[in-house]
């Protein structure tokens, strides 16, 4: 296997990952950022925590989504990530109104 074989190739796994992330994405409330994963969540617990000093954060996910190219597997029914970094959670927003395939409404 060539180099420009192999970059061909992961390009190809990223693009199929972000395909399939905006399949899912609707699916889920939280978005979840760590400095080693970036995860789709339905419930997030997080708890900051202190250790001989240092403060930690343990995060616990339920019914997740993991960003991750070389996951087979990516949903995960819980996770739980302890980290000295900076963990960053939103919310994702709602449509308030879902409109109807095609754009049009029917009278």
């Amino acid at each position: 296997m060539s180099a420009e074989d192999l970059e061909n190739y992961e390009t190809e796994m990223e693009l199929a990952l972000y395909r399939e992330y905006r399949d899912v994405v609707n699916l889920f409330a939280y978005v979840v950022e760590t400095e080693r994963r970036f995860y789709l969540a339905n419930q997030v617990d997080l708890q900051v925590r202190s250790a001989a000093g240092e403060v930690y954060f343990e995060l616990r996910l339920s019914d997740a989504w993991v960003w991750d190219v070389y996951r087979s597997a990516r949903f995960v029914k819980s996770v739980r990530v302890v980290t000295f970094k900076d963990v960053n959670v939103e919310e994702l927003a709602k449509a308030e109104l879902d409109l109807p395939e095609g754009g049009g409404f029917r009278r």
